[in-house]
């Protein structure tokens, strides 16, 4: 009973690491506060390199994982760690003591990886992308996966062509919610989901290849996958080595630090200087605004003492508000109040902060464009048209509005409207078609006044260099017109007022009424009486065993490294005596092959000797990475076991030998029957060290996608982001084979080297 309490004592301790803090931790509340910091980064990443660049005085530590990274900053090895913001934002809802600086370290293009020379798949999946960004697939899967809550994800049954060439997929699914493993044990998530719709679009079955992310790019280039579908960056550096489609997604690298280490206290709701009651208390806060809208400028003239952020689309612009990154928003008011219905935590402090007048930008080379428009705004708005769109978009709910259907004149003049798809109700996709107000505004013109319409998707940004650079004839995405606007776009007579609303968290509008410290005090107390170890202790055996069957991942995971484990220590036991017969040979050649083999394979990492055989020695052949891990292994323990065999046969005294044979014995049965069980007690000792070892180095065979008992638990903690229970579960299960098989060894130990029974007297 007492071993059976100190090693509860003893996990109870280690899970509980995850809740301990230090005092003397460093306050990080910008970049700059980061110049002698420690930073984690994972291997490979963009992360890692602009660590370097941007912080040159600052250590910068490697991880094969995120999660390795995570788990060195809770136990206050790591002063943060950079990170995506996708991979920052599910971090941190799973682990509320940490969070996120506000400012990004740089934004980034995410794109798809193909091997050079395959321009023919190349183009294809930029046709592809190009398809879904269209009609509005890459914008409906960004808000099913890019969320904030912990709600079950919305997975869509993609159907795949049974038959054809097999596309293969290399991907890290430890990259929630890039991409990871679901409940079925299926490779899901944004990417997961990317690679099946290109699967499906090409008519060709996928398989995914879940390996190390810093092994995707070898795998790509040894033609071991097709392409690489895992959050990848486009970078200058990759590039050199690989072919990146067009960008499917913008993402940025962020800094990740300890909450209480951030300037945000645990409870922004209970900070006094966060509540807000009119537009001027945001004069000091930090402020979310669309990047190259006037709210830009608004904020930057009238509040120079706000902290600015600036995002490319309004989803950006609620997620970080939400996340408390930001203070405050601005934002068109009738898409706001959209948003507000599937965000309740939000709320408006001002709904009148900035009011201009709303028209369709045209190019200042075509006068007559612009005059047929305006003639065509006159008579909608005479004919009712104009009354019926308004209470559709504006009045009423536009979610709820029904698009009309327009019919264009293919071989009437051609003209492209620029919009930016940010939100409902100027310009949207819903279900692969364009909507919104301005939509229906100039495809009715353009249907009415006898135009062929293409639509094109640009950044709001980017919209007016568009314009200007004859990319587009027209730009409308709820555009106000401002002094400086006009000197580049020649604006429409005006269809509408853009009103801004400004929006903050609701527990930071300010309350006449608020909650007693003293009750407050008394909720936190009772809080922390339930957070015993032991409740975290059966919250994370849940969270990691049994929610989603987790379990089956560990069990496959061990199958997996059992297997590998026998079959290299076998092969390898098989080399190694015909190494070791080559060793003592007395044939020059075999002699000098056995010493070059053992000494090339004991002096090389069994890493790069794993990686070699996958990538180049088997670059060409479609082969199992699990018989390759056997091989691997094999050859790396085989160098080992013939020198034991050598000296432990070179241990037995040759007199015997020579007995053996005076007797009448051969040499092959002296070998059997007189050296071999002698040399056997003396090689089991070092066998068995050198077996367990093998077990324990087959950890690394993620690298060549294959799901062990390690990958197993990067998989899970991946999905649940517990830093600790996962490894100290695995590390239980690894010490239990490694006893097994040291109990079967000493068996076999004991049973040949029986000792003599004494009698005592």
């Amino acid at each position: 009973m007492r071993k059976y309490w100190i090693g509860v004592s003893l996990l109870s301790f280690l899970i509980s690491l995850s809740t301990g803090c230090s005092d003397s931790e460093k306050s990080f509340t910008k970049l700059d506060d980061l110049e002698n910091a420690t930073i984690g980064a994972m291997i490979g990443s963009t992360g890692e390199q602009l660590a370097k660049n941007r912080f040159p005085d600052a250590h910068v530590k490697s991880f094969d994982d995120i999660m390795d990274a995570i788990i060195a900053i809770k136990s206050n090895r790591l002063d943060a760690v950079i990170t995506s913001f996708t991979m920052a934002m599910n971090v941190c809802k799973r682990n509320p003591d940490l969070t996120t600086l506000s400012e990004p370290v740089a934004y980034e293009n995410t794109s798809i990886a193909v091997a050079k020379e395959n321009g023919k798949l190349l183009a294809a999946v930029d046709e592809i992308i190009t398809e879904l960004r269209n009609d509005g697939t890459l914008q409906n899967m960004q808000g099913r996966w890019f969320r904030t809550d912990l709600l079950p994800y919305e997975i869509v049954d993609i159907p795949l062509s049974e038959t054809g060439e097999i596309l293969k997929i290399g991907t890290s699914a430890t990259r929630e919610p890039f991409c990871f493993i679901d409940e079925n044990r299926n490779v899901t998530g944004h990417d997961g989901e990317l690679a099946l719709r290109i699967g499906a679009k090409l008519g060709r079955p996928v398989e995914f290849f879940d390996m190390k992310f810093a092994a995707l790019i070898s795998a790509l280039q040894s033609r071991k996958i097709d392409m690489i579908v895992a959050g990848m960056t486009a970078t200058e550096e990759r590039s050199k080595s690989v072919d990146f489609s067009q960008s499917y997604f913008k993402n940025s690298q962020v800094i990740l630090v300890k909450r209480i280490a951030a300037n945000k206290v645990q409870d922004p709701g209970a900070n006094d200087a966060l509540q807000m009651k009119v537009l001027d208390d945001i004069a000091d806060k930090s402020v979310g605004v669309y990047a190259g809208t006037i709210h830009d400028t608004f904020v930057e003239d009238n509040y120079p003492g706000a902290d600015i952020h600036r995002f490319n689309s309004p989803a950006d612009i609620i997620l970080s508000l939400k996340m408390g990154k930001i203070d405050a928003a601005f934002m068109d008011l009738v898409s706001s109040r959209v948003m507000l219905k599937s965000n309740p935590e939000i709320g408006i402090l001002s709904e009148d902060a900035l009011t201009l007048p709303v028209a369709v930008g045209f190019n200042y080379n075509n006068p007559e464009l612009r005059s047929r428009f305006n003639d065509y705004l006159k008579e909608i708005k005479t004919d009712g048209t104009y009354d019926s769109m308004i209470q559709r978009w504006f009045v009423d709910d536009p979610e709820t509005a029904v698009m009309p259907e327009f019919e264009f004149d293919k071989n009437a003049p051609e003209i492209t409207l620029a919009v930016s798809v940010g939100d409902l109700p100027n310009s949207a996709v819903v279900n692969g078609k364009h909507v919104g107000f301005d939509v229906e505004l100039v495809e009715g013109f353009a249907a009415r006044k006898g135009y062929n319409l293409k639509i094109s998707i640009i950044e709001f940004p980017s919209l007016i260099a568009a314009l200007s650079s004859g990319k587009a004839d027209i730009i409308a995405d709820g555009m106000a017109v401002t002094a400086e606007r006009q000197k580049r776009v020649a604006f429409s007579d005006s269809y509408n007022m853009f009103k801004t609303a400004v929006l903050v968290l609701n527990k930071n509008l300010y309350q006449a009424e608020a909650t007693e410290p003293a009750e407050q005090e008394s909720s936190q107390e009772a809080s922390i009486v339930k957070n015993t170890v032991f409740r975290n202790i059966a919250e994370s055996f849940h969270s990691n065993i049994i929610q989603e069957n987790r379990y089956l991942l560990i069990i496959d995971g061990l199958k997996t490294t059992v297997l590998i484990s026998i079959l290299a220590t076998l092969f390898g036991t098989l080399l190694g005596g015909i190494i070791c017969f080559m060793r003592m040979s007395r044939n020059k050649i075999l002699l000098l092959i056995s010493k070059i083999y053992i000494s090339i394979l004991r002096g090389t990492p069994v890493l790069v000797v794993l990686m070699i055989i996958f990538y180049v020695v088997f670059a060409s052949v479609d082969i199992d990475p699990v018989l390759v891990a056997v091989i691997a292994f094999g050859l790396n323990f085989a160098a080992y076991v013939s020198e034991m065999f050598r000296t432990g046969i070179e241990g037995v005294d040759r007199g015997q030998t020579e007995a053996g044979i005076a007797i009448g014995f051969t040499r092959v049965k002296t070998f059997i029957y007189i050296v071999l069980p002698q040399a056997v007690r003396r090689i089991l000792p070092v066998y068995k060290g050198e077996m367990i070892s093998l077990v324990k180095m087959t950890s690394i065979v993620g690298y060549i996608a294959v799901q062990d008992l390690t990958k197993a638990s990067d998989i899970i903690r991946s999905r649940t982001f517990d830093a600790f229970f996962p490894l100290i579960m695995v590390a239980v299960l690894y010490f239990l084979i490694s006893w097994l098989l040291m109990f079967l060894l000493g068996y076999i130990e004991r049973k040949s080297n029986p000792k003599p029974k004494t009698n005592r007297v």
